[in-house]
Protein backbone atom coordinates (compact mmCIF):
# COMPACT_ATOMS: atom_id res chain seq x y z
CA UNK A 1 0.00 0.00 0.00
CA UNK A 2 2.74 2.45 1.00
CA UNK A 3 4.48 1.74 -2.28
CA UNK A 4 1.54 2.87 -4.37
CA UNK A 5 1.13 6.05 -2.34
CA UNK A 6 4.79 6.89 -2.89
CA UNK A 7 4.40 6.07 -6.55
CA UNK A 8 1.51 8.50 -6.86
CA UNK A 9 3.40 11.20 -5.02
CA UNK A 10 6.43 10.59 -7.20
CA UNK A 11 4.36 10.87 -10.34
CA UNK A 12 2.77 14.11 -9.15
CA UNK A 13 6.16 15.49 -8.23
CA UNK A 14 7.37 14.55 -11.70
CA UNK A 15 4.45 16.30 -13.36
CA UNK A 16 5.75 19.87 -13.49
CA UNK A 17 2.56 21.28 -14.99
CA UNK A 18 0.53 19.82 -12.11
CA UNK A 19 3.01 21.17 -9.53
CA UNK A 20 2.84 24.64 -11.07
CA UNK A 21 -0.98 24.53 -10.87
CA UNK A 22 -0.96 23.37 -7.23
CA UNK A 23 1.55 25.99 -6.10
CA UNK A 24 -0.09 28.79 -8.09
CA UNK A 25 -3.50 28.01 -6.59
CA UNK A 26 -1.92 27.93 -3.12
CA UNK A 27 -0.37 31.37 -3.66
CA UNK A 28 -3.52 32.80 -5.28
CA UNK A 29 -5.52 31.62 -2.25
CA UNK A 30 -2.96 32.97 0.26
CA UNK A 31 -2.36 36.44 -1.15
CA UNK A 32 -4.87 36.92 -3.95
CA UNK A 33 -4.50 36.51 -7.69
CA UNK A 34 -3.56 40.13 -8.39
CA UNK A 35 -0.73 40.22 -5.86
CA UNK A 36 0.88 36.96 -7.02
CA UNK A 37 3.57 37.17 -9.69
CA UNK A 38 4.98 34.47 -11.97
CA UNK A 39 8.33 35.09 -10.28
CA UNK A 40 6.88 34.21 -6.87
CA UNK A 41 5.34 31.03 -8.27
CA UNK A 42 8.73 30.06 -9.75
CA UNK A 43 10.48 30.83 -6.45
CA UNK A 44 8.14 28.68 -4.40
CA UNK A 45 8.57 25.86 -6.94
CA UNK A 46 12.34 26.39 -6.81
CA UNK A 47 12.54 26.58 -10.59
CA UNK A 48 13.70 29.39 -12.87
CA UNK A 49 11.16 31.75 -14.38
CA UNK A 50 12.23 30.38 -17.78
CA UNK A 51 11.28 26.84 -16.69
CA UNK A 52 7.87 28.10 -15.60
CA UNK A 53 7.51 30.06 -18.84
CA UNK A 54 8.05 26.86 -20.82
CA UNK A 55 4.69 25.61 -19.49
CA UNK A 56 2.72 28.83 -19.01
CA UNK A 57 3.27 32.33 -20.39
CA UNK A 58 0.88 34.14 -18.02
CA UNK A 59 -0.90 33.77 -14.68
CA UNK A 60 -4.19 33.63 -16.53
CA UNK A 61 -2.96 30.65 -18.56
CA UNK A 62 -2.21 28.84 -15.29
CA UNK A 63 -5.62 29.67 -13.87
CA UNK A 64 -7.47 28.64 -17.04
CA UNK A 65 -5.57 25.33 -17.10
CA UNK A 66 -6.50 24.70 -13.43
CA UNK A 67 -10.11 25.50 -14.23
CA UNK A 68 -10.16 23.21 -17.27
CA UNK A 69 -8.51 20.30 -15.42
CA UNK A 70 -10.53 20.53 -12.21
CA UNK A 71 -13.84 21.14 -13.93
CA UNK A 72 -13.41 18.34 -16.49
CA UNK A 73 -15.71 16.07 -14.42
CA UNK A 74 -18.40 18.77 -14.75
CA UNK A 75 -17.81 18.85 -18.51
CA UNK A 76 -18.14 15.02 -18.62
CA UNK A 77 -21.32 15.24 -16.55
CA UNK A 78 -22.84 17.76 -18.98
CA UNK A 79 -21.99 15.50 -21.94
CA UNK A 80 -23.58 12.53 -20.15
CA UNK A 81 -26.63 14.52 -19.02
CA UNK A 82 -27.39 15.78 -22.53
CA UNK A 83 -27.78 12.19 -23.77
CA UNK A 84 -30.08 11.02 -20.97
CA UNK A 85 -33.88 11.02 -20.89
CA UNK A 86 -35.45 13.79 -18.76
CA UNK A 87 -36.36 11.38 -15.96
CA UNK A 88 -36.25 12.04 -12.24
CA UNK A 89 -33.51 9.39 -11.91
CA UNK A 90 -31.34 11.27 -14.42
CA UNK A 91 -31.80 14.57 -12.61
CA UNK A 92 -31.03 13.03 -9.21
CA UNK A 93 -27.91 11.39 -10.65
CA UNK A 94 -26.76 14.72 -12.12
CA UNK A 95 -27.16 16.41 -8.73
CA UNK A 96 -25.24 13.56 -7.04
CA UNK A 97 -22.40 13.64 -9.57
CA UNK A 98 -22.24 17.44 -9.52
CA UNK A 99 -21.86 17.30 -5.73
CA UNK A 100 -18.87 14.96 -6.19
CA UNK A 101 -17.34 17.10 -8.94
CA UNK A 102 -17.57 20.21 -6.75
CA UNK A 103 -15.94 18.38 -3.84
CA UNK A 104 -13.07 17.34 -6.15
CA UNK A 105 -12.57 20.92 -7.32
CA UNK A 106 -13.01 22.54 -3.88
CA UNK A 107 -9.71 24.55 -3.91
CA UNK A 108 -10.62 26.08 -7.28
CA UNK A 109 -14.14 27.04 -6.24
CA UNK A 110 -12.86 28.46 -2.96
CA UNK A 111 -10.49 30.63 -5.00
CA UNK A 112 -13.34 31.70 -7.31
CA UNK A 113 -15.51 32.59 -4.32
CA UNK A 114 -12.78 34.68 -2.68
CA UNK A 115 -11.69 36.42 -5.89
CA UNK A 116 -15.01 37.17 -7.55
CA UNK A 117 -13.96 40.47 -9.13
CA UNK A 118 -10.88 38.84 -10.71
CA UNK A 119 -12.89 35.83 -11.89
CA UNK A 120 -15.43 38.10 -13.58
CA UNK A 121 -12.66 39.80 -15.56
CA UNK A 122 -10.98 36.55 -16.58
CA UNK A 123 -12.18 33.97 -19.09
CA UNK A 124 -12.99 31.42 -16.39
CA UNK A 125 -15.93 33.53 -15.16
CA UNK A 126 -17.65 33.20 -18.52
CA UNK A 127 -16.66 29.55 -18.88
CA UNK A 128 -18.18 28.70 -15.51
CA UNK A 129 -21.37 30.66 -16.23
CA UNK A 130 -21.80 28.83 -19.56
CA UNK A 131 -21.52 25.46 -17.83
CA UNK A 132 -24.06 26.48 -15.21
CA UNK A 133 -26.52 27.51 -17.92
CA UNK A 134 -26.15 24.19 -19.73
CA UNK A 135 -26.64 22.25 -16.48
CA UNK A 136 -29.71 24.36 -15.77
CA UNK A 137 -31.15 23.52 -19.20
CA UNK A 138 -30.62 19.81 -18.59
CA UNK A 139 -32.28 19.94 -15.15
CA UNK A 140 -35.21 22.28 -15.84
CA UNK A 141 -38.17 20.62 -17.53
CA UNK A 142 -39.26 22.59 -20.64
CA UNK A 143 -42.84 22.87 -19.29
CA UNK A 144 -41.87 23.65 -15.67
CA UNK A 145 -43.65 26.57 -14.04
CA UNK A 146 -41.64 29.38 -12.51
CA UNK A 147 -41.56 27.92 -9.00
CA UNK A 148 -40.23 24.59 -10.29
CA UNK A 149 -37.65 26.35 -12.46
CA UNK A 150 -36.45 28.17 -9.34
CA UNK A 151 -36.38 24.86 -7.41
CA UNK A 152 -34.19 23.24 -10.09
CA UNK A 153 -31.75 26.15 -10.20
CA UNK A 154 -31.75 26.32 -6.38
CA UNK A 155 -30.64 22.68 -6.26
CA UNK A 156 -27.40 23.72 -8.02
CA UNK A 157 -26.94 26.78 -5.82
CA UNK A 158 -27.55 24.69 -2.71
CA UNK A 159 -24.55 22.56 -3.70
CA UNK A 160 -22.46 25.71 -4.23
CA UNK A 161 -23.56 27.22 -0.93
CA UNK A 162 -22.70 23.95 0.75
CA UNK A 163 -19.06 24.44 -0.18
CA UNK A 164 -18.70 27.94 1.30
CA UNK A 165 -21.48 28.92 3.66
CA UNK A 166 -21.58 25.63 5.53
CA UNK A 167 -17.82 25.48 6.18
CA UNK A 168 -18.49 27.38 9.40
CA UNK A 169 -21.15 24.95 10.61
CA UNK A 170 -20.10 22.37 13.18
CA UNK A 171 -19.91 18.81 11.99
CA UNK A 172 -18.10 16.28 9.89
CA UNK A 173 -17.44 17.56 6.32
CA UNK A 174 -18.78 14.34 4.80
CA UNK A 175 -21.96 14.55 6.90
CA UNK A 176 -22.41 18.15 5.76
CA UNK A 177 -21.89 17.18 2.12
CA UNK A 178 -24.52 14.45 2.46
CA UNK A 179 -26.98 16.85 4.14
CA UNK A 180 -26.48 19.44 1.37
CA UNK A 181 -26.93 16.72 -1.28
CA UNK A 182 -30.15 15.56 0.41
CA UNK A 183 -31.60 19.09 0.30
CA UNK A 184 -30.53 19.58 -3.35
CA UNK A 185 -32.02 16.18 -4.31
CA UNK A 186 -35.24 17.06 -2.50
CA UNK A 187 -35.50 20.33 -4.47
CA UNK A 188 -34.93 18.65 -7.83
CA UNK A 189 -37.42 15.89 -6.94
CA UNK A 190 -40.14 18.39 -6.01
CA UNK A 191 -39.46 20.40 -9.17
CA UNK A 192 -39.74 17.28 -11.33
CA UNK A 193 -42.97 16.12 -9.67
CA UNK A 194 -44.45 19.59 -10.11
CA UNK A 195 -43.69 19.50 -13.82
CA UNK A 196 -45.08 15.98 -14.14
CA UNK A 197 -48.41 16.83 -12.51
CA UNK A 198 -49.31 19.78 -14.74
Amino acid sequence: MGGTMDGTRQRRRGDTRQRIQDVALELFAEQGYEKTSLREIAERLEVTKAALYYHFKTKEEILVSIFEDLSRPIEDLIEWGRLQPHTLETKQEIVRRYSEALAGAAPLFRFMQENQATVRELRIGGMFKDRMLVLRDILVAPDADLVDQVRSISALFTLHAGMFVLQDLEGDPEDKRRAVLEVATDLITRAHRGAGES
